[in-house]
């Protein structure tokens, strides 16, 4: 009962804040705005704001229709504006109260301080954008001393956090097969979040016949993030990527290169809560696997990381973090986990976590950027 309470009144707060941080955007929006049009409508501005401020909320609840769709986009920039005016906001009220202060009148700074502010906004939209929109790739050597077949060397393409949706689309898709194609990988892993939540955009936009495209010589390999739990389709969506040739992981090892490489998926953290069946742990789903062979592990969230060196996994690949996306959020991400965005060697555990090349709500990245990784896997055995 007291948890329950506490998180009533934890979401209570969430919801305060929210509010009284748009209220302060709005305010600050109105003054600006009336000093162009004095006979502009409170209650009108009012109403059209709040809108704006609850589309995202609106677009999920009518996802699967145009109107809805439109909802979402808005409100999905709206997210990214609303970060970044919190931040310029206080700046910009301050400069204007010492601009009063020294004696400027209202009808100098507040255009000079509202035009200011909103050609930052915009360059941090556009370059949020180019950030988000142009992926780059990231090349990592990763040497362990395990034996594989005759080949010596391995390259593998890893894209985590797609997010194929109603906003990264077919258009960016393409982007991703034709870096991961250019590589002529050995292997293709993809570590969970491939679409954003609802299935529908994924069908509707036949995006399974753009990811088909991707070639690999062992195979295209996946596991559940936490958004294709969110959207409850994940039988059909397992069903869609086996049949365009993905296999998605779930709890379970495959061996490839004639049985010398062992590739692991474990199900995504959020099982643990919504799965009637849970998810193994790293030690379970590695318990009957031969540690001397090489193994590779994908898993969504990047925790765990000691016990998946102890359990005798040579790679793991996480994502799920987008480094915060854009900043500061960046800075909550490095505190959260162990590891948000890049790579670390744990005892003789490689870890690689992306920043994702798709986006979440905005498609606007801020120190971070879209990634498309290489692992040169070279086996020293």
């Amino acid at each position: 009962m007291k948890r329950v309470s506490r998180m009533i009144v934890s979401f209570g707060a969430i919801i305060i804040i929210f509010l009284g941080l748009n209220a302060y955007i709005g305010w600050n929006v109105y003054l600006f705005l009336s000093h162009y049009n004095s006979t502009m409508s409170t209650v009108w501005f009012s109403l059209v704001f709040c809108i704006l401020v609850f589309s995202y909320l609106l677009g999920r609840w009518g996802n699967n229709n145009a109107v809805g769709r439109l909802f979402k986009v808005m409100g999905s920039y709206y997210l990214a504006i609303m970060e970044f005016l919190i931040i310029i906001l206080p700046l910009a009220d301050i400069s204007a109260w010492l601009l009063k202060r020294v004696g400027y009148s209202e009808s100098f700074y507040i255009p000079v301080v509202g035009w200011t502010t909103m050609v930052l906004l915009v360059i941090l939209i556009v370059w949020g954008s180019y950030n988000a929109w142009s992926p780059i790739l990231r090349t990592y050597r990763l040497p362990i001393s395990k034996q594989g077949s005759g080949k010596r060397k391995l390259t593998i393409a890893v894209a985590s956090d797609i997010h194929l949706g109603n906003i990264v689309g077919n258009r960016h898709l393409k982007r991703l097969i034709k870096g991961m194609n250019q590589m002529e990988p050995d292997l293709i892993l993809l570590p969970g979040d491939i679409i954003d939540d609802s299935i529908e955009p994924f069908m509707r936009n036949k995006m399974a016949d753009s990811l088909k495209q991707l070639h690999a010589t062992f195979g295209v390999y996946a596991v559940l993030g936490n958004h294709e739990y969110y959207g409850g389709n994940i039988e059909q969506y397992i069903t869609e990527m086996s049949a365009i040739g993905i296999r998605v992981l779930r709890d379970e090892t495959v061996s490839i290169d004639n049985d010398h490489v062992v590739i692991a998926g474990r199900k995504d953290r959020t099982a643990e809560s919504v799965d009637p069946n849970g998810r193994l742990s790293i030690e379970e789903l590695l318990d009957h696997v031969d540690k001397s062979k090489p193994i590779i592990v994908m898993d969504h969230q990047p925790y765990g990381f000691q016990q998946a060196a102890e359990a005798g996994a040579d790679i793991l690949l996480c994502g799920h973090t987008h480094r915060g996306q854009f900043a500061p959020n960046h800075w909550v991400t490095g505190r959260l986990f162990e590891l948000d965005w890049g790579y670390m060697l744990k005892q003789h555990l490689h870890v690689v976590v992306s920043s994702g090349f798709g986006t979440w709500g905005p498609p606007i990245r801020l120190a971070s950027r879209s990634e498309i990784i290489r692992l040169d896997v070279e086996l020293e055995g």
